[in-house]
């Protein structure tokens, strides 16, 4: 009896064992779970060795992965993402182009750091300054470029934060053009701020026709330019964009790829070496790409029957829609057009009649409204009797 007892307390512990380790096994399915229907942010834990990360969709803004993404920290050179914005703004509103020329001051030529070496009352062109910017993260052209644009550093620097609040980016506050922080007191912004200006700045195309250059030369091909982003070079898709670091903002990075039309944008803050920020952009990207999928149903026009209009009939348009989705199920999106058979006049130029919903497995990814392309006025008297006229006419 007592040896019965003791087996049956040990079959007790044994299978209480087992029930937990099941418990754990499934505790660690459920954190790899797929994205969700509408692409949103799931429980995937990919613990990256960095301080802070997010993953964007550029197309969208949506963000597909984020790790501790608000914290405030220092962002060394990835600071030049907001610099080279409010340049490419100003280039096209017109107040200055590609091909005018720079004269370096005597505090652009000060600079320390990544440069490429300006002397006081040298002249280069804005376009070459770019490059200097984007592909060696030469702090001296930074400055140069933005002493150009609004006449000093500090005015350029208040520019920063005003488009950075613009943008939405709670999380900013810049002191400076170029990320250097050995002085910096409250030189700091965000993973999900970095993201957002980023996908701001890929909006110009130049942009990313620059920073996909792993080499290049300046002055007649006297002086050698090495994109410091080395994924440009060793990560298939990688399109730019700028990378940072300092003693006090350990390695950053804002990487850009694009895949089967997916384009992505990844930022990673605060690694403790190069080698580590490059291994977890190319792992939280890898995941982007494994996972996720982009939706498009493009823009266009329909049809429809007018009543009690000068014309029977009325021209209605809708945008083109972009979503993210689980990688495999973009076949699966099933469009609802709700817009009605007739409609009645008066119509004006922009009016929105209808809308066309997009859902992936009963959940909604997203909708854009149907709009008037052209009025219709009302049918008045005259109109009516001028078309009696026309008809009796024609008899």
């Amino acid at each position: 009896m007592i040896l019965k007892h003791k087996f049956m307390k040990m079959l007790s512990v044994l299978l209480a064992v087992l029930l937990l380790c099941m418990g754990t096994l499934c505790t660690g399915a459920e954190a790899d779970a797929v994205p969700t229907a509408d692409g949103s942010v799931g429980t995937t834990d990919l613990d990256l060795a960095c301080a802070s990360a997010i993953l964007m969709d550029a197309a969208t803004g949506q963000v597909l992965y984020e790790q501790n993404a608000d914290a405030a920290l220092p962002p060394a050179s990835v600071t030049k993402v907001m610099t080279l914005l409010l340049v490419m703004e100003a280039i096209d509103a017109g107040k200055i182009a590609l091909t005018d020329m720079v004269t370096v001051s005597a505090n652009a030529a000060s600079m320390g750091g990544s440069q490429v070496y300006l002397k006081e009352g040298e002249t280069m062109s804005v376009e070459e300054m770019l490059k200097c910017v984007i592909i060696a993260s030469a702090n001296d052209c930074a400055v140069a470029l933005a002493e150009f644009v609004a006449g000093s550093e500090d005015g350029f620097v208040t520019a920063m934060n005003t488009r950075a609040a613009e943008l939405g980016m709670s999380s900013t506050h810049f002191e400076n053009t170029n990320g250097l922080d050995d002085t910096a007191t409250n030189h700091v912004t965000s993973a999900r701020d970095i993201a957002i200006m980023s996908r701001a700045l890929i909006s110009h195309p130049k942009i990313l026709e620059y920073s996909g250059i792993w080499m290049d030369t300046i002055r007649d091909g006297a002086f050698g330019l090495t994109n410091t982003n080395r994924l440009v070079r060793f990560y298939p898709g990688c399109t730019g964009l700028k990378t940072g670091s300092t003693a006090k903002a350990k390695f950053c990075i804002s990487a850009t790829a694009e895949r089967d039309g997916l384009s992505l944008i990844c930022v990673i803050m605060a690694a403790e070496t190069r080698d580590v920020r490059n291994a977890c952009a190319a792992k939280l990207l890898d995941y982007g790409f494994a996972n996720y999928a982009s939706y498009r149903a493009e823009a266009g026009e329909q049809t429809v029957r007018v009543e009690g209009g000068v014309s029977p009939e009325c021209q209605l348009t809708f945008d083109a829609f972009r979503a993210i989705v689980p990688k495999g199920q973009s076949s699966r999106v099933e469009v609802e057009v709700s817009v009605p058979e007739v409609l009645t006049a008066p119509l004006t130029t922009g009016d929105e009649v209808g809308r066309i919903t997009y859902r992936l497995d009963g959940v909604e990814i997203g909708s854009v409204p149907v709009c008037v392309k052209e009025g219709v006025k009302k049918i008045g008297f005259g109109d009516i009797f001028c078309r009696l006229l026309a008809q009796f006419l024609l008899m």
